[in-house]
Order: C-alpha cells, then structure tokens, then sequence
C-alpha cells in the first residue's frame, strides 16, 4: 500500500537501505573474501594466476612487474590453468617471465590443464611443477578455415569481393582456397611454430632438435611431460610455493599472496545495483491510478 501511495518515498527507501548494506558490507567482503594466505607483512611468494584462454596480456604482465618492484615479494608462482590461446598474449607473458626471472625465481604450477600457449608461457619460468594427470604439451600452431561456398550456392547467394591485392582475402569461406595460398599459410605457421620450439628451447635449456621431435601437437600428462624434460617436478600447488619460496631464500613457513584484483568501485557497484534493481522491476499502472512495482 506504501509503494501505492508513495512511489518516490519507497524508491528513495529501497537505496538507502542498498546504499547502507553496500558500506557497511563491502570492506566486510574484502577482508573476508581477501585471497590472501597470511597477512603478515614479512616476506612472502607472489602468485599470478593464468586461467582460461590466452587472449590478453595485460593484467598478467601488470602483475609480474608488481611483485617483480614489491620488495616483500622475494619469488612468484605462476598458476596456470589455461588450454593456451592467441600467439602473441602468449609470447608477450613469455617475455615478461623471462625479463622477471633475472630478479626473482619465477616457479610453474600447472592445474588442469597447461597446453599450447599455457605451455610456452610455462617453458619461460625458472621451473615447472605438474600433477601426474595434467594436460600439457600440445606444442604447435593451428589455423582453421570453414568453407561455405556450396552451402551459399544452395541459398541462393552470390558473394562480391572487392580487394586491393590478390591474397588479401586468403582463407574466405565463400571459395575453395588456392594452392598457392595454402603455401602461405603453411609457411606462416611453420615459422611461428619454430618459435615456439625456440623459445621452449631457451627456456628449458633442451636441444631445439629435441624440442622439435616432441613438437608434433600431441598432448602429454604431468608424468609423461616429465619424463620428457617438459616438467621438472611433480606436486600441487603447495609444492610450487614451497619450492619458489626456497629458491627465493625464505627462511621457515612461507607465507603467499595472490595478485590483487581489479580496483573494485563501491560507487559503480551502487549505480549498477540500483539500476538493476529499476530494471528488473516492471512498472505498471493500477486500477486507483498510482504505479504498483511487481519484481
């Protein structure tokens, strides 16, 4: 009857009471929901997490400076749990690991799965520990086309292109690719491919001859990548930490922090929420003439 008769009022009573639950609550949620392992401020192992697929590179390599400057930070654990992803994210972390590593120990923890570009990211770090049943390898390059050209003819389609050279529109759907441009491309992805076999090769300290036998895309458990030379130790991530904070000269328990998360806005959080809160409400006018709001 109240929202009835005073839809302003009990508009400006709903914020309030969202707006007082957001400031008493948010330093609550940060404290308890701190990722943290110890608070202490002695010194500690810095680690980065690597998740999903590789499209990005710039909170990872924002974070390895921080705690590559952070004097308290004396070694850092990659986590990476990451099916691999675009080649040059990939490269850009690999030489951001390789810039820290002359710093700081820079450890490996593989979770599920570190393959591809996860992998090349892991080759750059001063050591790596897996499980025995974790998905890595898969050392290569892919490139997938789908060709469309009969299933257009059958709509009813006739595709225009306008192009200023002939191989701009190399790998269309809408037509059969040409020899000479599968030539291109192939050449393209074995020189990228000899990248990443150079770059394991230098981060691993293995023989590009080596490297290259093994470089056939296929993927390897924890235990078979070690047995390979891909994987120094298996462990969980406790193993990596304890092994990182050793190489970096702590003394004692070792104590780890993550990686801070993305600056969090209390005022974007009360814009969004109260929006939210507008939109997912639908106004409607009742019989007396006032506005009635129904979730």
């Amino acid at each position: 009857m109240f929202s009835r008769r005073h839809p302003f009022l009990f508009f400006v009573l709903i914020f309030s009471s969202i707006l007082a639950i957001v400031i008493i609550g948010t330093p609550l949620l940060f404290i308890l929901g701190s990722r943290n392992t110890n608070f202490d401020f002695g010194e500690k192992v810095g680690i980065i997490e690597i998740k999903g697929v590789i499209s990005d590179s710039k909170d990872i390599i924002e974070h390895l400076k921080q705690f590559r400057e952070d004097g308290s930070i004396k070694s850092i654990v990659l986590r990476i749990d990451s099916p691999g992803g675009s080649v040059g994210p990939s490269q850009e972390i690999f030489r951001e690991v390789r810039k820290t590593i002359d710093q700081k120990k820079v450890i490996t923890s593989m979770g599920t799965i570190a393959a591809s570009g996860g992998y090349y990211v892991a080759a750059g770090t001063d050591g790596i520990v897996a499980n025995p049943g974790t998905i890595t390898g898969s050392i290569g390059v892919i490139m997938g086309f789908t060709n469309l050209e009969e299933l257009i003819k059958k709509i009813g389609l006739v595709p225009i292109v306008v192009k200023s050279g002939k191989y701009k529109d190399t790998g269309s759907p809408v037509r059969q690719m040409t020899e000479d441009e599968e030539k291109i491309l192939q050449n393209f992805v074995q020189r990228i491919h000899m990248q990443f076999v150079k770059a394991i090769a230098e981060g691993r300290k293995m023989d590009v001859g080596k490297v290259k036998s093994i470089a056939d895309g296929r993927i390897f458990s924890g235990e078979e990548a070690k047995d390979l030379g891909l994987v120094d130790r298996l462990g969980n991530l406790d193993d990596a930490i304890e092994w990182a904070g050793r190489l970096g000269g702590i003394k004692g328990k070792i104590a780890s922090v993550y990686a801070p998360e993305k600056k969090y806005s209390v005022l974007r959080y009360i814009i969004d929420l109260s929006l939210n809160t507008l939109l997912n409400r639908t106004i409607h006018r009742d019989f007396y003439g006032g506005y009635l709001f129904r979730p």
